[in-house]
C-alpha cells in the first residue's frame, strides 16, 4: 500500500499499472489531471490478512491531499490478491 501511495505522489503510472491486477486495471489512471492533487500523508487504519501465506489481503487507509489549496481525503479499503508470489491491487470500497 505504501509503495502505491508513493507512486501516486510521484505520478509513476507505470508502477501503478504493474501492481494493479490485469483483470481490473483501467486503461488510463488519470494522473495527468490538472491540477494534480498534492498528496500530504498516508495513515494505515487497519489491515486484514496479507501475509506471505495468504492469497488475499486488505488495507484500510486515509490519504490526505490538497487541490487548489483545498484539503481533501481519500478513505478506502483496498483489496489485494497474491498471484505467483506477487501482490496486486484488485479493487476497493469506500472507507467506513
Amino acid at each position: 500500500m505504501r509503495s502505491r501511495y508513493t507512486a501516486y505522489v510521484m505520478g509513476d503510472e507505470k508502477y501503478l499499472k504493474r501492481t494493479w491486477h490485469p483483470s481490473t486495471r483501467p486503461v488510463s489512471l488519470g494522473l495527468d489531471q490538472n491540477p494534480r492533487p498534492q498528496w500530504k500523508d498516508l495513515k494505515i487504519v487497519n489491515t486484514s490478512e496479507g501475509s506471505a501465506l495468504d492469497r488475499e489481503g486488505s488495507v484500510e487507509f486515509i490519504a490526505r491531499y490538497k487541490i487548489n489549496g483545498r484539503a481533501g481525503k481519500l478513505h478506502e479499503n483496498s483489496h489485494f490478491v497474491q498471484e505467483n508470489g506477487c501482490w496486486y491491487y484488485f479493487d476497493a470500497k469506500d472507507g467506513q
